[in-house]
């Protein structure tokens, strides 16, 4: 594996700005992973490893300054977008931290011996531990919250997994700004620096993924390359766990009876759903269901003019700018299918939002027009206008599974009249979040969410958000008939790390 520079590139010219690094080789890579598993140790400790989350919260906030500037000239996302995301990045660090000293994600329980039982019950003890190193391999779109310090880096350190992260091309400067204050965090708790190991280059990623010592790894990306590593940790010899998060359409269903009551509000907040962030979102409505009738044409009036008064917008990089301008010009060549607003290039370095339609029977059976049923990353989404329900019922039993799914009722509807539980049902087999009356874009840290979804979504049935995020990184392990001196301190009687737990059959707080 050759090495070869790495360079920071400005999306808004196509220019290279500075050489951050160079590639890693097959032996910088082994190198990376060794030193994180020599630093398993110093996770062990749950105090250490909640101090350590929100010592490198505090660190990260305390950077805020360079490290927004630092973003924005890579990503092109404004101050604005960056400051909020780092923030939330601080926030999930934090909730991890609270998570860890709960403890209950540990999910002790205790059983002891009954001989009344059929068959008898032994004495048995089962907890939860750490699977060990996990690679992480970072978004280009959110430079904060799902990269280097992200969601999977923070649940990895909050379950006791030290992360070899592979950087994103899209943003090395940052990535190593960030891996350097996670690092100077880490330094504060007597932690080794390699608990927070960082590589670039494509081959370095393929060889993070097939390390004998890597237990895990987490992926949040396109379908192409995600899939590429999927398929390569179930090739290993011993294979492991992959959580990918790889590619949504997001549907939405915009009901007739929605489309008649309030047609200007759904179109104007569909517009600024799908042009949030220049469409960079993987929650993105990147597919409408909306009627045929009057009602879905004042739905398109609405979105018409809120897309019109979109500016151009610069994309990550140069090379999905191109596969943007390509992808749409494919999808408007289709049959029957229209542009109100044409999206593509806007000028050298941006692109111009916009919109496709295209009526529901041309989706309802397999045919070119498929195409319209993948994402297409970028500010633009399709509508598929609709005779009945039962046309609704057809496009939606061909869509591939999703991170959301959505759903535009009437406040009749909402309440409880007409098909409103009927599209529900029918919508929940397709997405790991389901939304009433509301948009995607925008998630929510909290204990609740789920984020994640039926392949292509994800890989897995977890999630990269909220609380639950750690469990990804566990497994668990019984001990059978263990002298009470042996046991780890989790699984005692006593219990003197005052776990929540179930002892006995009876939840104990």
């Amino acid at each position: 594996m050759a090495a070869a520079p790495v360079w920071s590139v400005d999306p808004r010219t196509g220019k290279q700005r500075e050489q951050v690094a160079v590639e890693a080789t097959a032996q910088e890579v082994d190198a990376a992973v060794r030193a994180a598993d020599e630093a398993r140790g110093a996770l062990a400790d749950r105090a250490v490893r909640s101090a350590f989350l929100r010592t490198a919260a505090e660190e990260l906030q305390a950077a805020k300054d360079g490290l927004v500037e630092t973003a924005d000239a890579e990503s092109a996302l404004g101050p604005v977008r960056l400051t909020g995301e780092l923030a939330r990045t601080c926030f999930q660090l934090r909730a991890f931290a609270d998570i860890v000293d709960e403890g209950a994600f540990l999910d002790v329980v205790i059983n002891h011996p009954d001989d009344t039982a059929t068959p008898p019950i032994p004495d048995l003890r089962r907890y939860k531990v750490p699977l060990g190193v996990v690679a992480v391999y970072s978004a280009s779109n959110f430079p904060f919250a799902f990269s280097v310090a992200g969601g999977d880096t923070a649940s990895a350190l909050a379950a006791g997994c030290p992360v070899v992260v592979k950087a994103h091309p899209d943003h090395p400067a940052l990535s190593e700004y960030v891996a350097k204050v996670l690092r100077r965090a880490a330094a504060r708790h007597d932690i080794p620096e390699g608990v927070v190991g960082l590589v670039h280059g494509f081959e370095a990623g393929v060889e993070l993924i097939k390390h004998p010592l890597v237990a895990a790894a987490g992926f949040t990306g396109s379908v192409r390359g995600g899939r590429a590593l999927f398929d390569a940790a179930a090739a290993r010899p011993v294979p492991i766990p992959f959580h990918g998060e790889l590619g949504s359409l997001n549907p939405v269903v915009v009901t007739e009876a929605a489309a008649a009551e309030r047609a200007e509000t759904i179109g104007a907040g569909l517009a600024g759903s799908m042009t949030l962030g220049v469409g960079q979102f993987c929650v993105k409505p990147g597919l409408v269901l909306a009627p045929a009738g009057a009602a879905g044409d004042a739905l398109l009036k609405s979105l018409t003019d809120a897309v019109s008064d979109t500016d151009a917008g610069v994309l990550l990089d140069h090379r999905m700018r191109d596969n943007f301008v390509a992808g749409v010009a494919e999808r408007a060549q289709l049959p029957d299918v229209d542009s109100p607003v044409t999206p593509g290039s806007g000028g050298e370095h941006t692109v111009s939002a916009g919109f496709l339609t295209v009526p529901a029977s041309r989706l309802a059976a397999e045919g070119e027009h498929d195409l319209l049923l993948e994402e297409c990353f970028g500010p633009v989404t399709v509508v598929v206008r609709y005779e009945d329900d039962a046309e609704v019922k057809a496009v939606l039993s061909r869509l591939p599974g999703n991170l959301t799914a959505t759903v535009q009722l009437s406040e009749g509807e909402a309440a409880g009249e007409g098909r409103g539980s009927e599209i529900l049902a029918e919508l929940t087999p397709l997405a790991g979040r389901v939304l009433v009356n509301g948009w995607p874009t925008g998630v929510a840290v909290a204990p609740a969410q789920h984020h994640g979804g039926p392949y292509p979504a994800t890989t897995s049935t977890s999630t990269s958000v909220g609380g639950t995020a750690i469990e990804r990184w566990l497994r668990p392990v019984a001990y059978q008939n263990a002298p009470s001196a042996l046991l780890p301190a989790e699984l005692r009687d006593e219990n003197p790390l005052g776990l929540p737990r179930r002892f006995n059959g009876r939840l104990e707080r």
